[in-house]
């Protein structure tokens, strides 16, 4: 491993999203093109805009290291044109090989694949990678630690959004370690009974009512929604229920097909087909079940287009997952053979984000921005809303899980001082894995899967 890949490795630099795959194995490889996904389709997620606009150098010089490492001559950050002040900002001071792609506000322009063919009209093969076509592909955040690690600098926030049902929302840079509750607390609290919370925006994220989990480098949106909330509705099925009810009620009109962005792009996904496999069990619903194993998840179809309130992601995430157990799931190669021309009506297709917004009951909130705020500022702020009982960060607990592949290794014992940036955990030798850091100065009080680090 080079000097450049083994400091990214040694920084804890992953995708700050998704499955938060590690960014120096990103780097191992030669590209024409490296890609900066600013999209920011989730609604109510502002993460992207702050980070572009208060760090446009930090970006650039992130991107502009990730080109020399790679071999690319072009950088292109996709951005929605709607964000005019954030295309000023980068405008101004945008390097020569670097330039911007503008994207209409449908959903998902955000997903990878989606951007790849916006920025250069050639699709990611199926089952493959961007690299395959000559393109590296990470987001915002995740280029902004990489410059960073070049500097020396370790991985210690995220930079989260936190929105929905709380007195203030904002969008910030975490500690990572510390609670949700915490991190709800900062702005101000919750403002309304029998709620959950979206971990990333109300289309791809997960719910929980777990307020003890933790910011990881992964974390993008905390969303507290009501449970009578529609996102928080469809989220909350169970998978009997979601089940049982798919295998009843749907009427096979193909309309989670005719809308699916990738179904459009031409891959081999077609979420009726999915459906229809929940009708029968054993070979014969093999080639129905195959057809989910394209599926991005991107959840539209359960959001946006079943007429009959149905769940086709989820269903479509169970049948892979039962492809994968069963050892049937299809080859790239396989996957490829079947993919064929882009839809012509493909572009006349996008789900404007405003209607997808009144779909999913979440216009109540957009009219409040959930604007930047320093760290220090939030502790002040809370303090000044809950005098009584004000935030107080004196104990994070860091898992040395964040991100698909191994674990890092801890690499400090109960009653060790640690400072902020300190690597605590190193990565697993001679496999995916990158290094964990302490995000707050203090003292070790426990050490497992999760390292608990406190002020003393």
């Amino acid at each position: 491993m080079n000097p450049l890949l083994k400091q990214v490795q040694d920084s804890g630099v992953i995708g700050a999203g998704g499955a938060g795959f590690p960014t120096y194995v990103k780097l191992d490889c030669q590209v024409d093109l490296v890609l900066a996904n600013g999209a920011e389709c989730e609604p109510l997620l502002y993460k992207d805009q702050v980070l572009m606009q208060r760090w446009a150098a930090d970006l650039f010089g992130g991107m502009l290291v990730a080109m020399h490492e790679v071999g690319a001559t072009r950088g292109i950050i996709g951005i929605k044109k709607k964000n005019t002040d954030t295309i000023a900002i980068l405008q101004a001071t945008l390097p020569k090989n670097i330039e911007l792609c503008l994207m209409d506000d449908v959903y998902p322009a955000g997903d990878e694949v989606e951007l790849v063919y916006k920025a250069t009209g050639k699709r990611i093969p199926s089952g493959g990678l961007p690299k395959e076509i000559g393109v590296m592909v990470n987001n915002i955040e995740s280029f902004i630690n990489l410059y960073r690690a070049s500097k020396g600098i370790a991985t210690t926030e995220s930079m989260i959004t936190v929105h929905g049902e709380v007195v203030k929302p904002y969008t910030a840079w975490l500690p990572i370690g510390i609670t949700y509750q915490q991190a709800i607390d900062l702005a101000g609290g919750i403002t309304c009974n029998d709620v959950v919370v979206v971990e990333g925006g109300p289309m791809m994220g997960s719910v929980t009512e777990d307020l003890t989990k933790v910011i990881t480098k992964i974390s993008s949106g905390l969303l507290v929604l009501p449970k009578t909330n529609r996102v928080a509705r469809i989220k909350m099925r169970s998978e009997t229920d979601l089940l049982r009810i798919g295998k009843s009620a749907c009427d096979q009109c193909r309309m989670c097909s005719s809308m699916c962005p990738r179904n459009l792009l031409g891959y081999p996904i077609e979420p009726h087909l999915a459906m229809r496999g929940l009708m029968a069990t054993g070979p014969t619903s093999l080639p129905d079940s195959l057809a989910a194993q394209a599926c991005s998840g991107c959840n539209l179809c359960t959001m946006w287009s079943c007429p009959e309130g149905l769940d086709p992601s989820r269903v479509c995430g169970i049948t892979k997952t039962t492809l994968r157990d069963n050892n049937q799931l299809m080859t790239p190669q396989q996957l490829q053979q079947k993919t064929i021309d882009v839809h012509p009506l493909r572009e006349y297709r996008g789900v404007p984000t405003k209607r997808l917004v009144q779909r999913l009951e979440l216009t109540n909130y957009t009219p409040i921005k959930a604007e930047f705020v320093e760290f220090e500022q939030l502790l002040d702020m809370s303090m000044q809303i809950n005098k009584t009982s004000p935030v107080i960060i004196n104990k994070v607990k860091i898992p040395l899980s964040q991100h698909i592949g191994k674990p890092a290794v801890a690499i400090v014992k109960v009653g060790d001082r640690v400072k902020k940036g300190q690597m605590i955990g190193q990565a697993t030798a001679d496999t995916l894995s990158v290094a964990v850091h302490a995000s707050i100065d203090g003292q070790i009080t426990a050490v497992t899967n999760v390292i608990v680090i406190e002020r003393i």
